[in-house]
C-alpha cells in the first residue's frame, strides 16, 4: 500500500528494522523479528508487543520502503506491505517507473519533491474507487488495512470506524482495536506473543449497555450467544456506544424485521454507510421523532440560540433546528418552551437587531418569533428566504392551517386549493363531520354543571391560544401540558391530537390522497378486508355511533385505506378500537393521518405481525417496574406477568381497559407526551394497587385487582350522556373499590414519575429492541428444533449446531447483497419451519462443510441433485428440516436408506445432466451455473401437477388466502404414507453409468478401494446378465448384441487396471446399447439385491461418521469458505 510520505529519521529505527534491499535512492525493510525462526528471539517478540500497543502500521505491515537522497539523514516513507510479494511489486514498479526519471534532476530537493508528487497522485488514483470518506483519509486506509489482514473477511465488509481500547479477558485487560464494520464486531490485540483476535456478527448480539463496576469505572458490555464481552477505556464511550447500538439494531432490522427495514432507503445498502452517516441519521431520528415530523425529515442544521417568549417578557435560551420543510425550537434552561414553524406557514424572514445577531421569522398566523444570538445569522437568514420562496410554489399555496380551524368549522377548508382530488365532491363517500358531533351535538341553552366545567375547560383553551398562538406554530410550554393532564374540551379534541401528534403536517403535505386512497382501495379483497370486516361490530359496540352505518362505513374506510397505503401492517387487532375513538373527536381524513401519525411514528413496529414494538415498550416497561417499585419486583418471582397484562394496555393506549370517558384523557396525554405518557400511567396504576398486589398468591387473582381498579376509574367531568358513559353503567354495589378519578390518577403519574425523560426511554426501547428479537429468535429455534427432532436421530446439541450453522449460511448470503433473494423469502408470519431458508448455491456450502460424502469428485453435482430433491415446491428453496433429514439419512440411515437416497439422486427429478462450462475446472460448477441447473424443471405428469398444485398453494400470491386449500394440504401431508421401494421409478442408461461414477467417486481413499471397486465391475456385469436375460425371454426372436462380456471382469487383474477397464466397460456398455434396438434400465431392488451381496459395500455404507467434527469443522470455516466464494 502506498502511503502518504513522511518523514522518518534512520538512527533511532536501526534496531528495529532489517535493510533486505537497497538502491540510490529506495531502501526496502524487514520488521525485526518478522520471518525468523522463533520469532527472532526476544527482541522480536517486544518489537510485536509494542506495535500492538502503539498501535503500529508494522503489525500489519512488516515491510516497507523508504525514499533517501545521497547525503541526507531524512528519509521519507512511501510504501509499506503485508507480505513479501506485495512490497517486492512496490519495489519492481518504482524501479520500472521511477528510478530512471530521477537521473534527470539537478538538486535533492527536486528529487524528493517529485518522489512525494508521484506518491500522493498514485494514492489519490486508488483513492477514486473506495469506500473511505472519513475525516482523516490516510489513517483510516491504514486502519482499513489492518482490518482486511486481521480478520480475512470478504473485501465488501465495509469498516465503517474503528477505536483504541481494553478487552477483558477475566479479570486482565488486553490493550488493542475494536473495528466495528456492517456486519460484525471485531477485536484484535497482539501483547508479548499472545494473540486475542474476537469477530462477533451484529445479528447474535442480545445485550448491548453500558456499565461500570469497583474494576470497569465505564465499559460497554456486549452479550452474545450467552457469552459476556466487556469492552473499555475509551476515549469517547458515549460516541463508541452510540454507533454500535445504531450497527446492531440496523442489523437487527435488516435480517430479522424485514416489514420495517424495506422502505428504509437510506440505509437500505449496506456498502454506503459511513459514521458520518450514521451520527447525521441518528440525529435527523431524534430531531424528527421529538418535533413529530414526518420522517423524510432529515437535520440539516442546529444554532444554539435565544428565543423571545412574549407572554412571559424573556428570553429563553436553547436551540434552533432546521430541516428542509421546518424551523423547530426546543428550549434547555428547564421552561420546556418548543416551538414548530412549517416553511410552508412562513410569509418573510429579516435581520433584526444586527448588534445581537437577531432573526425575524413572520408567519401566516400573524405571529413573528425573534432569534437572537444566532452565530453566521446573514447567511441563515439567506438560506431561510431561499428555502421559503422554494416552498411558497404553486402546489404548496394551499390552506395548511388545519389546526387553526376549530371541530365546528366548515370542512371545506381542508379541500380548498388547486388540487384537482382535493375539490372532488367526496361527501358520498368520506364522512366529514366527527361522530361525536352527530352524535352528542352540544345543547348551547341548558347548560348542566358538567357542561359549565366544560365551557370552562374551553375557555382556559382560548386564552392561551390567544396567548401562545393557536394552531401548528404555537408555543408549547408547561402550562400547554397542565391543560392537557386535565383534560381537552370536547370541541378542541380532534383539533389538538391532529397538532401534537404531528398528523397535521402529514395531512397538509398530501391533499386528497386519502379520497384517492379510499376509492382505490373500496371493494378489494385480502386477508387484512376480511379480518376488518370481522371486527367493525366489535369496536366499541355499545356506542351508538357504532351501532349504525354511518360510523361502521367510515371505521371500514379508515382500516381498509391503511392496510391498502401499508400492506406490510395491513390491518393488525386493536387498530379498530383505536381508530374508532378517533373517529369520535376527528373527522374522517383526520382520523387516517392520526392513525398514520401512531402507526407509523408514534408507536413504530406495533402493529406488525410480531408486535415486536410492544414487546420493546414492556420490556422498558419491566426496566422502570425494577426501578421504581422495587418491592414489586422483590414480591413478582416471574416478571412475565407484568408483560401479559399490560400488552393490551400498550396496543390500545388503555381504551380496551378503561371506560370510554376515562380512556380518551390518556389519549389526549399520549398524543402530547407520546409513550412517555402510558409508562407513566402504567406505574401510576400498579404503585396505586401495591398493597393489594403483595398480597396475592397468583397471577389470576392479580389480574383480579387490576380489572377492579380500571372498573373503578371514573372521569366526573365527561360532558358525554349517561347513555355512552361506560363507567357510569357500573352499579355502586358491584365493586367495593373507591372511586378513582383519571384526572387526579394522570396528574399523579405526571408528578411521580416526572424523572422519565423522553430521551432514556429512547435509549431503553434500542437497548430492549435487540433483546426482544433475539428472544423471538430463540423461540422461533426451539419450536424448529421441537418439529424436526421427531423425525432425525441427531442429538438435541447436533441439531441445536445444525440449526445455527443453517441459520448463519442463510445471513451470510444477505450480508454483502443489497437485494439477497433470500432475505426477500425471509417472512416472520411464516410457520416456524419456513422463516429460514436456503437456495443451491447456500445449500452447496453447507454440503462442502458437513456431509460425508463431501470429497466426492463430482460433489458439486451431488449438492446439486441433493437440492432437486428437496425442493419439493420447485421456488428453489429449502428449509431447515428438509436440510437436517437428508443429512440424518448421510449419517444415520441404514444401508437401504443411504443406497435410494443415492438412487433418487439419479433420478428425475432430481437428477439433471451437468456439464460445467469450464473444462478446466473438472466437476466444480460456477454460482450462475448451479442457480441455472437448479430451476430446470423436468417436464412430467407429475411435475405439471406439482406445478398446478404449486400455483393453488395458499401460501403463494399476495392474493385473498384459501383456508380450505390449507386444510387439504395439511390432510393430504397427514394421509401421506411411507415411501415403498416398488414404487420407485425406474433407472435408464445414462443414469445408471452417472450412478455407478458416483460410487467410483466416494470409494476413491477408502482402505478398502480395491474391493470396493471390483464390488462395482462384479454388480455392474451381473445386473447387466439379468437385463439381457429379460429383454429375451420378452423377446426371444429380436437378435441383441450382449453387453456382458464387455463388462466382466476377471478377479485377478489388479486395482488400478481394474479401475481403468471397469470405466472402459462401462462406457464401452452404453456406446453399445446405445446402437442397439432396446435401452436396458434397473429397478431399485435389483441394484439393492445385487449390492447387498458384496460385504464391502455393505461395511463402506454402514461405517459410522461422527458429525460433532464435521460441525466443529464448519463452525471454523463457514465465514471462509464465503470469503472465497
Amino acid at each position: 500500500m502506498w502511503l502518504k510520505p513522511e518523514e522518518v529519521l534512520l538512527k533511532n529505527a536501526l534496531k528495529l528494522w532489517v535493510q533486505e534491499r537497497s538502491n540510490q535512492y529506495f531502501v526496502l525493510q524487514r520488521r525485526r523479528g518478522y520471518g525468523e525462526e522463533g520469532g527472532g528471539g526476544l527482541a522480536g517478540l517486544l518489537v510485536g508487543t509494542l506495535d500492538a500497543v502503539l498501535d503500529s502500521t508494522s503489525k500489519v505491515a512488516p515491510f516497507r520502503i523508504l525514499h533517501q537522497t545521497p547525503d541526507s539523514q531524512v528519509y521519507w516513507s512511501i510504501a509499506c506491505g503485508s507480505s513479501r510479494e506485495e512490497i517486492t511489486e512496490h519495489w519492481d514498479w518504482l524501479e520500472h517507473n521511477v528510478m530512471k526519471t530521477l537521473s534527470v534532476f539537478d538538486s535533492n530537493e527536486d528529487i524528493t519533491s517529485f518522489v512525494q508528487g508521484k506518491i500522493r497522485g498514485l494514492i489519490a488514483e486508488e483513492g477514486k474507487g473506495s469506500f473511505v470518506k472519513e475525516d482523516d483519509p490516510e489513517k483510516f486506509r491504514e486502519g482499513l488495512m489492518k482490518f482486511e489482514k486481521c480478520f480475512g473477511l470478504p473485501e465488501q465488509e465495509k469498516l465503517v470506524t474503528y477505536y483504541s481500547c481494553s478487552y477483558w479477558k477475566g479479570r486482565v485487560p488486553c490493550q488493542g482495536w475494536l473495528y466495528l464494520s456492517t456486519n460484525f464486531l471485531s477485536f484484535y490485540s497482539f501483547l508479548l506473543g499472545a494473540e486475542i483476535k474476537l469477530t462477533i456478527s451484529w445479528d447474535e448480539i442480545s445485550k448491548l449497555e453500558k456499565t461500570s463496576n469497583v474494576i470497569l469505572t465505564e465499559s460497554i458490555h456486549v452479550c452474545s450467544r450467552g457469552e459476556d464481552h466487556y469492552f473499555s477505556m475509551f476515549l469517547h464511550i458515549s460516541e463508541t456506544f452510540l454507533l454500535m447500538e445504531q450497527l446492531a439494531n440496523y442489523a437487527v432490522r435488516r435480517l430479522f424485521d424485514k416489514e420495517t427495514f424495506e422502505n428504509d432507503l437510506v440505509l437500505h445498502d449496506p456498502l454506503q454507510i459511513t459514521k458520518r452517516g450514521l451520527e447525521s441519521r441518528a440525529h435527523s431520528e431524534q430531531f424528527s421523532a421529538f418535533f413529530r415530523l414526518p420522517k423524510e425529515e432529515t437535520l440539516k442544521e442546529v444554532h444554539e440560540c435565544f428565543l423571545w417568549v412574549p407572554f412571559s417578557h424573556y428570553n429563553t435560551h436553547g436551540k434552533m433546528c432546521i430541516s428542509e420543510n421546518y424551523i423547530c425550537f426546543a428550549s434547555q434552561d428547564g421552561s420546556l418552551c418548543s416551538v414548530i414553524i412549517p416553511l410552508r406557514e412562513v410569509t418573510g424572514v429579516d435581520k433584526t437587531d444586527p448588534a445581537n445577531r437577531g432573526v425575524s421569522i413572520s408567519t401566516k398566523g400573524k405571529t413573528a418569533f425573534r432569534f437572537t444570538e444566532v452565530r453566521d445569522f446573514e447567511q441563515l437568514v439567506a438560506k431561510l428566504r431561499m428555502k421559503c420562496n422554494a416552498t411558497s410554489s404553486p402546489q404548496h399555496i394551499i390552506n395548511t392551517e388545519v389546526a387553526a380551524s376549530s371541530a365546528s368549522d366548515s370542512p371545506k377548508d381542508f379541500d380548498a386549493g388547486p388540487s384537482k382530488m382535493g375539490q372532488r365532491d367526496n361527501s358520498k363517500t368520506v364522512s366529514t363531520e366527527a361522530l361525536m358531533t352527530v352524535y352528542h351535538p352540544q345543547d348551547a341553552e341548558n347548560l348542566d354543571s358538567k357542561m359549565l366545567k366544560e365551557k370552562m375547560k374551553e375557555q382556559s383553551w382560548n386564552i392561551l391560544f390567544v396567548e401562545r398562538g393557536h394552531g401548528v406554530s404555537m408555543f408549547r410550554t408547561k402550562k400547554t401540558r397542565d391543560l392537557v393532564v386535565r383534560g381537552i374540551p370536547e370541541a378542541l379534541r380532534g383539533e389538538l391530537w391532529l397538532l401534537f401528534s404531528g398528523a397535521v403536517n402529514d395531512m397538509a403535505s398530501n391533499p386528497g390522497y386519502y379520497t384517492e386512497l379510499v376509492e382505490k382501495s373500496l371493494g378489494t379483497c385480502t386477508l387484512a378486508t376480511d379480518e376488518i370486516e370481522r371486527d367493525l361490530r366489535r369496536s366499541l359496540p355499545e356506542h351508538p355511533a357504532f351501532q349504525s352505518d354511518t360510523g361502521i362505513s367510515a371505521l371500514r374506510r379508515v382500516l381498509t385505506a391503511y392496510a391498502y397505503r401499508n400492506p406490510q401492517i395491513g390491518y393488525c387487532q386493536a387498530m379498530n378500537i383505536l381508530t374508532s375513538v378517533l373517529l369520535l373527536y376527528a373527522k374522517e381524513e383526520e382520523a387516517f393521518w392520526l392513525l398514520v401519525a401512531v402507526c407509523e411514528r408514534m408507536l413504530p413496529d406495533y402493529f406488525n405481525r410480531r408486535i415486536i414494538g410492544a414487546l420493546v415498550d414492556q420490556a422498558v416497561f419491566e426496566e422502570l417496574i425494577r426501578v421504581h417499585l422495587p418491592q414489586l419486583t422483590d414480591h413478582m418471582m416471574d416478571m412475565t406477568f407484568f408483560s401479559s397484562v399490560s400488552l393490551s394496555w400498550f396496543l390500545t393506549l388503555f381504551i380496551s381497559v378503561l371506560p370510554i370517558e376515562s380512556a380518551v384523557n390518556v389519549v389526549d396525554c399520549f398524543f402530547y407526551d407520546g409513550i412517555k405518557a402510558i409508562l407513566q400511567l402504567g406505574l401510576a396504576v400498579l404503585e396505586y394497587n401495591m398493597e393489594k398486589l403483595l398480597t396475592c398468591k397468583d397471577d389470576a387473582e392479580a389480574v383480579t385487582v387490576l380489572n377492579r381498579f380500571f372498573d373503578s376509574v371514573t372521569n366526573k367531568d365527561s360532558p358525554l350522556p349517561p347513555a355512552v358513559q361506560q363507567g357510569s353503567n357500573l352499579s355502586d354495589t358491584k365493586s367495593d373499590h373507591p372511586k378513582v378519578d383519571i384526572t387526579d390518577l394522570i396528574r399523579e403519574a405526571n408528578e411521580r414519575y416526572d424523572d422519565i425523560r423522553y430521551e432514556d426511554v429512547e435509549s431503553m426501547r434500542c437497548r430492549n429492541r435487540l433483546y426482544v428479537i433475539q428472544t423471538l429468535e430463540a423461540t422461533t429455534k426451539q419450536n424448529v428444533l421441537r418439529v424436526v427432532s421427531q423425525d432425525v436421530k441427531f442429538s438435541p446439541s447436533d441439531l441445536e449446531e445444525l440449526y445455527e450453522l443453517f441459520k448463519k449460511e442463510h445471513f451470510l448470503s444477505c450480508y454483502w447483497i443489497v437485494n439477497s433473494p433470500v432475505l426477500q423469502h425471509h417472512d416472520a408470519s411464516l410457520p416456524y419451519l419456513d422463516q429460514y431458508r436456503i437456495d443451491c448455491q447456500q445449500f452447496r456450502v453447507l454440503c462442502h462443510l458437513l456431509s460425508p460424502w463431501s470429497h466426492c469428485a463430482n460433489r458439486d453435482s451431488l449438492a446439486l441433485w441433493t437440492f432437486r430433491l428437496l425442493d419439493e415446491s420447485s421456488d428453489c428453496l429449502i428449509n431447515f428440516k428438509q436440510f437436517a433429514c437428508v443429512l440424518d439419512t448421510m449419517y444415520n440411515g441404514s444401508f437401504t436408506d443411504k443406497l435410494k437416497l443415492l438412487f433418487k439422486l439419479h433420478i428425475p427429478p432430481a437428477f439433471t445432466e451437468v456439464e460445467s462450462l469450464s473444462p478446466s475446472k473438472g466437476g466444480d460448477l460456477s454460482k450462475e451455473e448451479l442457480i441455472h441447473f437448479s430451476q430446470l424443471s423436468v417436464s412430467s405428469v407429475g411435475d405439471s401437477l406439482e406445478s398446478d398444485s404449486l400455483k393453488s398453494s395458499p401460501e403463494k400470491g399476495k392474493g385473498k388466502v384459501d383456508i380450505q386449500a390449507y386444510l387439504k394440504q395439511w390432510q393430504d401431508e397427514l394421509l401421506k404414507k411411507e415411501e415403498n421401494i416398488k414404487d420407485l421409478p425406474r433407472m435408464n442408461q445414462s443414469q445408471f453409468i452417472q450412478f455407478s461414477k458416483t460410487l467410483y467417486n466416494l470409494f476413491h481413499g477408502d482402505p478398502e478401494e480395491e474391493l470396493l471397486y471390483r464390488a462395482i465391475a462384479v454388480v455392474t456385469s451381473l445386473l447387466l446378465k439379468m437385463e439381457e436375460v429379460g429383454r429375451r425371454l420378452q423377446s426371444p426372436t429380436s437378435p441383441v448384441k450382449s453387453p456382458v462380456a464387455v463388462v466382466e471382469v476377471p478377479a485377478e487383474i489388479p486395482r488400478k487396471a481394474q479401475e481403468e477397464s471397469s470405466s472402459e466397460q462401462t462406457e464401452g456398455s452404453r456406446a453399445q446399447s446405445l446402437r442397439g434396438n432396446h435401452e436396458w434400465s434397473f429397478a431399485f431392488e435389483q441394484i439393492l439385491a445385487s449390492l447387498l451381496n458384496e460385504p464391502a459395500f455393505v461395511r463402506f455404507f454402514e461405517k459410522p461418521h461422527d458429525i460433532k467434527v464435521k460441525i466443529e469443522s464448519a463452525k471454523n470455516l463457514q465465514l471462509k469458505a464465503r470469503t472465497r466464494m
